[in-house]
């Protein structure tokens, strides 16, 4: 084969997955709910009984990724186990007990002239999605994007590639079962970060929007080089800021949950913020428990000398997405110094406050602008599933569409809908 014929392999390969996906989209609008929900059940049986296959492909991944050495964090992104595996399953399940999105009457009113409008929820029609190396959205955004009437071109990471596929195939058997297209759901079957470029800037014709959902070199180029919208967030700098009313105890679990749970999640909090005034009763607490389970502090000056340890922090910590087990921590005098922090170095993600008193966390969940906010709980919450929508592709930060988790009611659109009787327009 010569240079040229490999050339064009990608696109030849990449605008046949997007007629394929076009004319499944057309299909897939007009298919009842409950075929889809059949499709979803039947991908659930099948990524259950193919547990081991799942497995097997992923001990495949997690080896080369422990060989090209990736970090403790990634790796924690990349493993399932039998736990995960059901967890996959189960989220299709709650995906499939959702209300049908589409077809929802939005709003309806009459005109003067007698003219009955409607505002209908439909599906946006052919979703992009790139992610990297977490294998569960090869399920999570397949579930929402057929829930929601879309068909779906997925392109996942290398590293996770194995067990993206054996996921993949499970979720076709469950489309096969129900007499859906197998198109609807479609995956890159190459590594070649080619047919990413490809995707983002040669196939308008078939493409509606593109989901991202990675690391912020990932996120960039996909913003820089799409050609059609984008849904998604570059960074999750995510605070917490402990109010002078907060309660000890409470400050301490929730910042030790916000930042440790899972610290390579876009929900992870990769800053501390504490109110002056009880800096000396919160933050040694809080510090030990955090340093206890391996968090490394990186402090300005008054915490380096209240906090045994602790690291002089750099003006680039304050704008910095860690995702490891390192938070940056600053003391602040009151609210509207955290509330102004936050302006200046956040990413509009998450952001929880922690206090007993109600007129505070008001006036911080009323003057933070970030896409999901947080009163007395952890920025671990900043989830898809753990607000009620079975799964999420990702969460938006942007202004327009969709913002904070994207689940299937996000991925729709609407058409409106006029019946009259007879009426010209004079």
């Amino acid at each position: 084969m010569s240079s040229d014929d490999r050339k064009d392999d990608i696109p030849r390969m990449m605008d046949a997955l997007g007629r394929a996906a076009r004319a499944a989209a057309g299909e897939l609008a007009r298919t009842p709910g409950s075929r889809r929900d059949d499709a979803l059940a039947a991908a659930a049986a099948a990524i259950r009984a193919g547990k081991d296959d799942i497995l097997a492909a992923n001990a495949k991944d997690t080896e080369a990724a422990r060989a090209r050495e990736l970090s403790p964090a990634l790796l924690d992104r990349l493993l399932l186990d039998d736990a995960r595996i059901e967890g996959i399953a189960t989220g299709l399940d709650s995906v499939r007990e959702l209300p049908d999105p589409l077809g929802r009457v939005l709003a309806e009113w009459q005109r003067p002239n007698g003219l009955r409008i409607q505002r209908v929820s439909v599906p946006l029609g052919v979703i992009g999605i790139i992610y990297e190396s977490r294998p569960n959205v090869t399920a999570d955004a397949s579930a929402l994007c057929l829930k929601s009437g879309n068909a779906v071109i997925l392109r996942g990471g290398s590293e996770s590639f194995h067990s993206s596929r054996a996921i993949h195939d499970c979720f076709v058997n469950g489309l096969d079962a129900a007499g859906i297209n197998r198109a609807a759901v479609q995956m890159v079957p190459t590594t070649d970060r080619a047919a990413v470029g490809y995707l983002l800037s040669s196939m308008t014709r078939y493409l509606d929007v593109v989901v991202p959902r990675g690391g912020k070199s990932l996120i960039s180029r996909v913003q820089a080089e799409a050609r059609v919208p984008v849904i998604g967030h570059l960074e999750g700098i995510c605070h917490v800021y402990l109010h002078e009313s907060a309660d000890a105890e409470m400050a301490r679990s929730i910042t030790l949950n916000a930042k440790m749970r899972r610290t390579g999640i876009c929900g992870a909090a990769e800053t501390l913020l504490v109110d002056r005034s009880v800096a000396a009763r919160l933050l040694p607490p809080v510090c030990a428990a955090l340093r206890d389970a391996g968090c490394e502090i990186r402090g300005d000056e008054t915490v380096c000398n209240i906090v045994p340890g602790a690291v002089p922090a750099t003006e680039d910590d304050w704008s910095t997405e860690y995702l490891d087990a390192i938070i940056s921590v600053r003391v602040v005098l009151g609210i509207d110094e955290a509330i102004a922090h936050i302006a200046r170095y956040g990413s509009g993600h998450t952001e929880a406050i922690v206090a007993a008193d109600d007129a505070a966390a008001a006036a911080f969940l009323g003057n933070v602008d970030s896409a999901i906010l947080l009163h007395n709980a952890s920025t671990q919450f900043a989830d898809g599933g753990e607000f009620g929508m079975g799964a999420e592709i990702g969460i938006a930060t942007g202004r327009i569409h969709a913002r904070g988790p994207v689940g299937a009611e996000q991925l729709t659109s609407y058409k409106y809908i006029v019946r009259g009787s007879g009426q010209t327009r004079p």
